[in-house]
């Protein structure tokens, strides 16, 4: 019994030193990284500025040719609908 207690024990710290060891091989991958995460966020930021300012272009065109198109439909609308109400309302 006491044997697969000491495995255990063998097993749990080499499982400690495997994952300290993932832990400064990821921490060195990051230190080594950054510089280039410092060097490209400027670029990604001004990407995602064009970007949004794209998408509100768009919608604000979206909305003005909606509104170009709605507002003679509705001038017409009551350009016919005044007379036939003023007809049924004298007779």
């Amino acid at each position: 019994m006491f044997e697969l207690l000491a495995l255990l024990a063998v097993v749990a710290i080499a499982g400690m030193v495997m994952l300290a060891a993932v832990f400064a091989v990821k921490l060195a991958v990051n230190l080594v990284f950054l510089p280039f995460k410092l060097l490209f966020f400027p670029i990604v930021a001004i990407v995602a500025i064009v970007k949004v300012a794209f998408i509100v272009a768009v919608g604000v065109t979206i909305a003005g040719v909606a509104i170009a198109i709605i507002i003679p439909l509705i001038v017409v609308a009551l350009v016919l609908a005044v007379p036939i109400a003023l007809i049924t309302a004298l007779t």
